[in-house]
């Protein structure tokens, strides 16, 4: 049996729904455990954990249809509960994304009792290659990964296979073979978040206006797709939105700040800034203070949803917020656990991500990190 995505978007809100009671879980033992939870985090997140209106939740029908098992894998079937896990995460925790995605990881291990071992490449592609080899080396029978790069995997996943170490990739994807190279893959529809994005500037600008992106780092799925789906949608539905500056703040706040320093000194009209996350967003917001800007003056539109992005839209700083929810411990471990059960899981997981805006900020934003 697989993890069903219809099932398990249930285990919280999907913006609009009600909580699934116990009653509504299905037969499979992963669900009926993520129902459990789901009851707890509804009456107040007892556990210290995440509640269930901030947990992540599957799109109902999303991703490729495939789906990846042990036997198509040719790797033995498993019990969680008795591997050693790896988790390698790409970036410093000096953000709330990686601050958050880290903490759900490490709970989720505390909450099933299964022995972690992590490392934190701190931005360092090589290094994390690295890491991951050396998370290996000390026994990790399992790992999840939060890839900085999609591309250069190859020493990795060579030993992967030799060793028979399962991996489900996390935010961002490693460019290879699904059920050979990885397991699955959980993350955001990226090119539909460049989307939304573009339909909040659009509406911010009334279809009309010059355009800044601050793009993400190279070399990873997320800025090609934000990009992407943002470029799409302006060219399809306000073609009075005019793109005059694209330039990389290398997802940092401070990367943020500096390039929309160099922004206003060409463009100081700008109408509108797409940041590609909240940190570049925020480093946006400076450096508009610095320049004397007025709250709304340069609608600005980002991807995230950290608490101080939220906070903005209430001060007029921003116009809107794409969510994308770095609480990924809950779906890497079930993911892990229904493959090691010989189950069906499907390779791609694509969460379901709210927005904030001027309507929803203040009652949502208890649900932002």
């Amino acid at each position: 049996m697989a993890i069903d995505p219809s099932d398990r978007a249930e285990r919280a809100p999907r913006r609009t729904a009600t909580v699934l009671t116990a009653a509504g879980c299905t037969a499979l033992a992963l669900l009926a455990a993520s129902c459990a939870r789901g009851e707890d985090e509804a009456a107040g997140g007892q556990d210290g954990g995440d509640t269930a209106a901030q947990a992540q939740v599957l799109e109902d029908a999303a991703g490729s249809g495939e789906t990846c098992s042990a036997e198509q894998a040719g790797i033995e079937e498993f019990d969680l509960a008795d591997m050693k896990v790896g988790f390698s995460q790409s970036e410093a925790e000096s953000n709330p994304f990686r601050i958050t995605e880290t903490a759900s990881i490490e709970k989720e291990a505390e909450k099933r009792g299964v022995e972690l071992i992590t490392s934190n490449a701190q931005s360092d592609f090589a290094q994390q290659i690295s890491d991951v080899q050396d998370l290996m080396s000390q026994g990790a029978e399992l790992l999840i990964i939060a890839p900085l790069n999609s591309d250069g995997w190859e020493p990795v996943l060579a030993e992967a296979e030799r060793k028979q170490v399962p991996i489900v990739t996390i935010d961002r994807q490693i460019n290879g073979d699904a059920c050979g190279d990885y397991v699955t893959f959980i993350g955001s529809d990226f090119v539909e978040q460049g989307r939304r994005a573009a339909d909040q500037m659009t509406e911010a600008l009334g279809g009309k206006g010059e355009v800044a992106i601050l793009l993400g780092a190279a070399g990873n799925n997320v800025t090609t797709e934000r990009t992407k789906g943002f470029k799409e949608r302006i060219e399809e539905n306000a073609p009075g939105i005019e793109i005059v500056f694209e330039q990389t703040g290398e997802f940092t706040r401070e990367g943020g700040q500096s390039v929309t320093e160099q922004l206003i000194q060409s463009n100081p009209d700008i109408d509108g800034v797409y940041a590609e996350n909240d940190e570049m967003g925020i480093g946006a917001v400076t450096a508009l203070r610095g320049a004397g800007k007025e709250p709304g003056e340069v609608e600005i539109v980002t991807v995230d949803g950290t608490e101080e992005a939220v906070q903005l839209i209430l001060d007029g700083w921003v116009h809107g917020v794409v969510e994308s929810n770095p609480r990924f411990g809950p779906l890497a471990f079930d993911a892990h656990e229904s493959f090691g059960k010989g189950e069906e899981v499907p390779v791609e997981l694509i969460i379901s991500d709210r927005e904030y805006d001027a309507d929803n900020a203040e009652e949502e934003r208890s649900n932002a990190y």
